[in-house]
């Protein structure tokens, strides 16, 4: 049977009529598979081979067809192309094999007129390898409204997204970029290939910046795909000066006065306060929040582990100054010696000098019974300005913990990407501290942002 498959094609393939008899097995069989061995690979894009198997010509018996080739030239006399019925041959995987049909002309039975307009392009498929890929085409090509038209036209999706859509139902191949990522999306949401889905939103979580948090954003909501919305309002949060100036912000496509956070009459005012002058009052703060930048960091005071560090109601404090401008967001605490348990606990940052407190939380950790420090968050970040004494205060509630010695009076954090080095010195904090020093106690690791 001549390659091409049944339905016709480009280049006046058909299936009726005589078919040529396959070349007889030996020399020839090995010339011809030789032939598509070596054969160079076709340009990105075209959908047929030189090896005949896809070649309209080749099959049909034109220009380049067995017996009525001209020579190719070269020293050795005429070469003759010869059509090869063995492809199948030279791809010892099944794997291979698939990948070999896709956006080929080769036993397809179906083809795709994608896009719109000038841009739009005619992509052959093979309907059994897209109804094993996805469940719409399977509905398509053998439900019970399964169309029986050759020709499917698909306006509303892009040519490089459905090519991306097929390379992957032919090969687990990825070809996925920045500027087709999103319309790769779209259809792979389409056709219900998760798989593709998940690449595509993995794609976008690893190019995730604030200067694209907002249109990411939009997109996510968009395409119901929460965790990415939830990482690019972590991210606006974390990096809101750098996102508000990027172009994105003016596409957002909600807005405080649209989400019904606000009355009416705080719309107005806002409006108000934007728009004339004098400025009216409005009801909300006008300092700007902190900005925190960069990657969460923490820094460990001591060098080693002990136990047993008891607690009557007294609280653990230390203090601390900084060379820099950060910002901390928690503490690090040792838990229990006795196994798995809760504790209650108070934490809280003071200004040494005016005994005023900055930031706490009245919360609770549990912890496994092992060495590690567990996490214990303020509700909102605490400034920390340079050469300014703290205390850093925690009141735990609960068995015999864990508790650390060797401690250094000064710890250096140095950033892994930039090399900025932030400066910590500790000291002993009088009065009331449950034992707490700079060499020993608890509240071992401040967790910041510089």
């Amino acid at each position: 049977m001549a390659a091409g498959g049944s339905g016709g094609g480009p280049g006046g393939l058909s299936a009726s009529g005589p078919q040529p008899p396959p070349p007889p097995p030996g020399n020839g069989a090995a010339a011809a598979a030789a032939a598509c061995t070596n054969a160079p690979a076709s340009p990105p894009g075209l959908t047929y081979n030189q090896c005949g198997a896809g070649n309209p010509a080749a099959a049909a018996g034109g220009p380049g067809a067995a017996g009525s080739a001209p020579a190719l030239g070269g020293a050795g006399g005429p070469l003759q192309r010869e059509p090869v019925y063995n492809w199948q041959a030279t791809k010892p995987t099944v794997q291979e094999r698939f990948a070999f049909l896709f956006n080929n002309e080769v036993l397809s039975d179906v083809h795709f007129l994608v896009g719109k307009g000038r841009g739009s392009q005619r992509i052959p498929a093979h309907r059994f390898v897209l109804a094993v890929g996805s469940a719409v085409f399977d509905a398509m090509f053998n439900g019970g409204m399964a169309t029986t038209s050759t020709e499917i036209e698909l306006p509303d999706v892009e040519p490089a997204a459905f090519l991306a859509l097929l390379k992957f139902l032919y090969s687990d191949e990825v070809q996925i970029g920045p500027e087709t990522v999103m319309t790769t999306l779209y259809t792979a949401k389409k056709y219900a290939v998760p798989a593709l889905e998940a690449h595509c939103v993995e794609f976008l979580k690893k190019n995730l910046r604030a200067d694209n948090a907002f249109m990411l954003l939009t997109q996510a909501r968009l395409f119901d795909e929460p965790q990415l919305a939830s990482l690019c309002l972590e991210n606006i949060d974390k990096n809101t000066s750098d996102a508000i100036n990027a172009e994105g912000f003016t596409d957002i496509d909600l807005g405080p006065a649209q989400s019904g956070i606000l009355t009416d009459r705080e719309v107005v005012s806002l409006f108000l306060h934007f728009t004339v002058n004098p400025k009216p009052r409005v009801e909300f703060i006008d300092r700007p929040r902190c900005c925190l930048r960069g990657k969460e960091c923490s820094i460990n005071r001591f060098q080693q582990v002990e136990s047993r560090w008891g607690y009557s109601g007294t609280s653990d404090r230390i203090r601390f100054s900084v060379n820099k401008r950060i910002f901390v967001v928690g503490f690090g605490l040792y838990g229990s010696i006795h196994g798995p348990t809760d504790y209650q606990v108070n934490i809280q940052i003071i200004h040494t000098d005016s005994n005023t407190v900055l930031g706490q939380n009245d919360t609770g950790f549990s912890c496994d019974g092992s060495s590690s420090t567990f996490r214990v968050m303020f509700k909102e970040p605490v400034e920390i300005l340079p050469n300014v004494s703290y205390t850093a205060c925690a009141t735990l509630k609960g068995p015999d913990s864990h508790y650390g010695t060797k401690g250094l009076r000064k710890v250096i954090h140095e950033s892994p990407t930039t090399g900025a080095k932030t400066c910590f010195t500790f000291c002993y904090a009088a009065g009331n501290n449950n034992g707490t020093s700079v060499e020993d106690g608890q509240i071992p690791e401040i967790i910041f942002y510089t």
